[in-house]
């Protein structure tokens, strides 16, 4: 089967490797305490409060940090990357999530190992996106109109399908993969993924939409960018 992925956006220039984990790291939620944010001077919500809760936390009062993250959490508007993040930390200090809750969809990620690197797509329900292509090279959609709505909507639906079906993974986040491909989603109940060979996910009717859409999603943002 042909591999829908295998394409070099001509975009930004190529990071290298270390840069491109770190990356990474950042689409899923789930930074370590001391990483979000990495600077304890960061202004403006809902840095304020993350640094009000790492330093609570700090000086053992950690009632304060939790409703500090739980402040987060029921934020209207915010990024979703920010109430994944609010929910791993409350998650990690023994709060659990709503039941409520542990079905919303804060976002998809496609994983596909590429020629010794990885392709990986990520897409919010803000409607931004990243695509990183094996080269090293990238694209940030950080909605600046509307065009991909419908794509990313589509990738979104596909996966709330997906992440209705599967119950969450109760382990750190494993590393990049290396042969298999992998789709992750994500929740404040935390992260939920497959992984299988391309052929396999391209035969199963809940992870064919996911591939089928997010590469749609991929080709829309290398054509809109390239113009």
């Amino acid at each position: 089967m042909r591999n829908p992925f295998k394409r070099k956006p001509a975009t930004h220039p190529p990071p290298t490797q270390a840069a491109t984990v770190a990356i990474r790291d950042t689409l899923f939620g789930d930074m370590p305490l001391e990483a979000w944010p990495p600077d304890s001077s960061a202004s403006g919500e809902p840095w304020t409060t993350f640094v009000a809760a790492r330093d609570a936390l700090s000086q053992d009062r950690r009632a304060d940090a939790v409703a500090a993250w739980q402040r987060i959490a029921a934020m209207p508007g915010l990024e979703s990357r920010h109430v994944a993040q609010a929910w791993h930390f409350l998650r990690a200090h023994g709060v659990a999530c709503p039941a409520d809750q542990a079905k919303r969809l804060l976002g998809v990620i496609l994983e596909v190992p590429m020629e010794g690197g990885l392709d990986l797509l990520a897409a919010y329900p803000e409607h931004t996106a990243r695509y990183y292509n094996f080269s090293g090279r990238g694209i940030v959609w950080e909605h600046p109109d509307a065009s991909l709505d419908p794509a990313i909507d589509a990738l979104l639906a596909a996966g709330q399908n997906v992440l209705n079906t599967i119950g969450p993974w109760d382990r750190p986040r494993p590393p990049a993969p290396t042969g298999e491909w992998r789709m992750s989603f994500f929740s404040p109940a935390g992260l939920h993924f497959g992984q299988a060979p391309y052929a396999v996910l391209a035969d199963d009717p809940m992870a064919k939409p996911v591939i089928d859409t997010a590469t749609a999603l991929m080709q829309a943002l290398v054509a809109r960018t390239s113009k």
